[in-house]
């Protein structure tokens, strides 16, 4: 079950690869973060409302599992899928090329007040009221 999913498109340039030809694992991260970013951006929920909101949420843990490589010049397409707000912000990530599963993971952050540094386990009211209204929606 999640809250709202999103899809992300990328294609994996020279720059992404190791000495094996194949994306460098961290790169996978990054992708992650691109299609956070764009989830957000649709939900019209950037990181700088977040910050005029006066939270932040950095990544508490991360769990991955890597299952096939890409490689230069692959179209990727990055699902995101919010599965809960509150008291944790959770995303799970699956990579896809060609329609072939090759990447997944979950991270899960934590809302933390800008000025304090102190936790928050209740996500910001515009989030929240955002995500009520199109819950269970794919959004492009």
């Amino acid at each position: 079950m999640y809250i709202i999913s999103s899809k992300y498109e990328l294609t994996v340039s020279f720059e992404d690869l190791d000495p094996m030809n194949v994306v460098w694992h961290g790169n996978y991260m990054r992708y992650m973060e691109q299609a956070r970013c764009d989830l957000f951006a649709k939900l019209n929920y950037t990181y700088i409302d977040m910050k005029n909101d006066g939270v932040a949420y950095p990544i508490a843990k991360m769990e991955t599992k890597f299952i096939k490589p890409a490689e230069f010049g692959d179209k990727l397409t990055v699902e995101t899928f919010i599965i809960q707000i509150e008291p944790t912000l959770e995303i799970k990530y699956k990579i896809y090329k060609n329609n072939d599963k090759i990447f997944e993971a979950k991270t899960m952050q934590i809302a933390v007040d800008i000025n304090s540094r102190e936790s928050i386990f209740e996500a910001p009211v515009k989030l929240k009221t955002i995500l009520k209204n199109k819950k269970n929606e794919a959004i492009k």
